[in-house]
């Protein structure tokens, strides 16, 4: 899918075509759109590949006529997920006057409120770079939410599958700090390209601001990442004592079931026993078992209680 924006009164709107516009988005490209790009823009075909892959490595290289960014996204979260955050890659090609936008999921781009008025393609790779940190702070918020809501199931649960979804959390986090670092590395190389670049004053406030933003967002996340992890041995712990405890009860009730079986199959032999005759000895034998079970379970407490 390919869509146009153009910068109205320092904002990005999205356009019907490409007359008057300054970005370029593709979401998942077709060959063709490949081939249109690499021809049209000289781009380089690993680079662009490599923009669409999702385990490529955060860079920034300098190309005859353009810049090439490869920055990190989270990637939008379904419930066929299963508890699985994952990570998407964002190509960027700034040119002089353009901006070419590669991903292989169809996200929007531009869906928080602009920090600074856009006046060039340098900003708008800015509020790029803005938009990736800012979700991955709202799905820092998701994590941790989702995370206490298993970790309180995890209190009741006998099963194994909220565990799993915690190491699905915390395998989540590993990739999330990856990014996120990747992402900070890209950060100070621009500014550290600021003038080459052609960053305007105000750009360079707003990316040191988010190299700020970004820290904040990666100390949080290892954060997040530590404590998870610190607490995965005593979740795996609290389920095994709940098993040990419903084990338990299930030796206190076999043990309070025996005395009375015994008695009853003592009585049920097919051989003269004592008292046989009488008709009060069925009751008798009724009230020995109910009195024997009664015995076992006081034992059982007053030893619990010891």
């Amino acid at each position: 899918m390919r869509k146009f924006y153009a910068i109205s009164e320092g904002r990005i709107v999205e356009v019907a075509d490409e007359i008057g516009s300054i970005v370029e988005a593709y979401f998942q490209p077709t060959i063709e759109e490949k081939n249109f790009l690499i021809e049209k823009y000289q781009i380089d075909e690993h680079t662009l590949n490599s923009a669409l892959d999702p385990d490529e490595l955060p860079r920034v290289e300098q190309e005859q006529d353009h810049w090439a960014l490869i920055v990190k996204k989270p990637k939008n979260y379904s419930i066929h997920d299963e508890y699985h955050f994952k990570i998407v890659s964002i190509g960027v090609f700034l040119f002089s006057n353009r901006v070419i936008i590669v991903s292989n999921e169809q996200t929007n781009l531009f869906s928080q409120k602009p920090q600074i008025a856009l006046l060039s393609p340098p900003d708008v790779v800015l509020r790029v770079i803005y938009n990736c940190i800012f979700h991955f702070i709202e799905h820092l918020k998701i994590i941790n939410m989702v995370a206490e809501e298993v970790e309180t199931k995890i209190n009741r649960s006998l099963e194994n599958k909220y565990l799993i979804n915690l190491f699905a959390l915390e395998k989540s986090l590993v990739y999330y700090l990856n990014a996120i670092h990747g992402n900070g590395l890209i950060l100070t190389k621009l500014r550290a390209y600021a003038n080459k670049i052609g960053f305007s004053p105000e750009g360079k406030e707003f990316l040191d601001d988010l190299i700020i933003e970004n820290e904040q967002c990666f100390k949080v996340a290892d954060i997040h990442s530590t404590v998870l992890s610190n607490l995965m041995d005593a979740r795996a712990s609290i389920v095994s004592n709940n098993l040990n405890v419903l084990m338990k009860i299930l030796n206190i009730i076999t043990i309070a079931l025996m005395v009375p079986t015994f008695i009853v199959s003592l009585f049920s032999m097919n051989v003269p026993i004592p008292f046989q005759s009488y008709t009060i000895t069925f009751f008798a034998i009724f009230f020995c078992c109910v009195i024997s079970a009664i015995v076992v379970l006081l034992i059982f407490f007053r030893y619990k209680e010891m």
